[in-house]
């Protein structure tokens, strides 16, 4: 048995546990709960004896974790998965562990069997993921067959198969008589794994009761009815001989309502009486995790906040309108719908000479097959947001290239012309069509680019 009595540590003016006591029995899988910072670490580490405590004692069996006689081969303890020379194997790592406390070689091959390690038990053990590492902290925990079992967070990295075997090695020790001590803060594992709880914030004691009056004494329970969703105006009568029996509703956001303070016999006496038909009625009691978040809510150091983005998002043209949210962005099967293309204008599918947005359009490519003097040209409007032709740079006083631009698709390439012949202020170029591809290569050829 682990006894802790005024139980407290203080590093410097920070006070990780304060006056701090509880009893962990054989027989029974215990919880040991709580925040992160709370001091769950630090009061394991106290009952190995790895710190000492400022004030209080804690001892194993009636006696401090130093003194016992050849306390590996008592207690076992499974701290930090992680503490292991990376160069060593599997099989000399808990190798050396048993000869420092004189357990013979066969019962490293026993606990590899145990944890499920003998196919790596010659492999170095810094190339071990983080579940096979859990595996090899649990073996060896278990190394010296020890009564008193302690365990820090032990289905860190498993698998669902990992984690099973743990649940069921958990009770399966406790079910011998040994004393069990898990600290985790998987509430779904811890209501299915342990049989008592000890939950601690901020250096602590918050609670220390079984499992099932944990949950008691931390929710409400609660009756769940619903009523045809059909008949809304049944829902409201409902409602109201609830609420006159002394019943408090609550309406719920799928259209059920959650009554408190009647019993669910009473609640399908009253709807009887109401001449109301019942699609659903139900108890429900709240999970280990509801409750444990109602008890801590308190005693949280660390909180999360929601990320503001601040100085990230580009700012905002003078004028112009933040963006509206996306109906439907963030759901499951959601897609971001394609940008729109630059020139103003979506270009259309093939699918025919009216296309997906209508007739001919300017900007929408003609239907298959059509020919090319009768289709529009998507470039006979300048856009401000088209694409130029790359201009030839700079010419010599007496040579320029100057692309004039073509109204029609079946008119010839452009033509080089004198510097003094061209207008003092040019429209924008535009793009060849297509019956033309070779015309931009002749403007920039090397010797006009001099």
């Amino acid at each position: 048995m682990i006894e802790a009595v005024g139980l407290t540590k203080r590093y410097g003016d920070k006070t990780a546990v304060y006056n701090l006591s509880f009893q962990v029995r054989p027989g029974a899988v215990t919880g040991f709960l709580g925040p992160n910072g709370s001091g769950k670490s630090t009061t394991m580490r106290m009952i190995l004896g790895l710190d000492n405590p400022t004030s209080g004692s804690v001892t194993i069996g009636g006696h401090p974790y130093r003194r016992l006689p050849n306390a590996p081969r008592q207690v076992g303890a499974l701290l930090d998965a992680k503490a292991v020379h990376g160069g060593r194997s599997a099989r000399n790592h808990l190798l050396s562990l048993a000869q420092l406390s004189g357990i013979p070689a066969r019962r490293v091959d026993e606990v590899l069997g145990v944890v499920g390690l003998q196919e790596v038990a010659k492999k170095r053990s810094k190339g071990f993921s983080l579940g096979m590492g859990q595996r090899l902290g649990i073996a060896a925990a278990l190394l010296g067959d020890p009564q008193v079992l302690l365990f820090d967070e032990p289905v860190n990295g498993l698998d669902p198969e990992g984690i099973l075997w743990v649940r069921n090695l958990m009770k399966a020790l406790a079910a011998e008589g040994r004393t069990v001590f898990v600290s985790s803060h998987l509430m779904s594992e811890m209501a299915l794994t342990a049989d008592h709880l000890i939950v601690i914030g901020r250096g602590q004691l918050l609670a220390d009761m079984s499992v099932k009056d944990f949950i008691s004494a931390n929710s409400a329970d609660f009756a769940r009815v619903r009523t045809p969703d059909s008949e809304p105006q049944l829902r409201e009568k409902l409602g109201t001989a609830l609420t006159e029996a002394g019943g408090h509703v609550l309406p719920e956001q799928d259209g059920a309502l959650r009554v408190t303070g009647l019993p669910l016999p009473r609640i399908s006496d009253l709807a009887h009486e109401a001449d109301v038909r019942l699609w659903e009625l139900s108890p429900h009691q709240a999970s280990l995790e509801e409750a444990y978040m109602r008890m801590t809510q308190g005693a949280v150091d660390y909180r999360s906040t929601i990320d503001q983005k601040a100085g990230l998002q580009q700012p905002l043209p003078p004028g112009a309108q933040p963006p509206m949210p996306v109906p439907g962005q963030g759901q499951p099967g959601w897609y971001a719908p394609p940008p729109p293309q630059q020139g103003g204008q979506p270009f259309a599918m093939p699918q025919g000479p009216s296309g997906p947005y209508g007739g001919a359009q300017q900007g929408a490519y003609a239907a298959p097959g059509a020919p090319a003097a009768d289709a529009a040209n998507p470039y006979a409007q300048p856009a401000p947001q088209a694409q130029p032709v790359p201009q030839a740079q700079q010419a010599p006083k007496d040579r320029t290239a100057i692309l004039t631009p073509q109204a029609q698709p079946a008119a010839p390439a452009p033509q080089e012309q004198p510097a003094a012949t061209a207008p003092a202020a040019p429209t924008a170029p535009q793009q060849a069509p297509a019956a033309a591809p070779s015309a931009p290569a002749d403007l920039t050829k090397p010797e006009d680019a001099r």
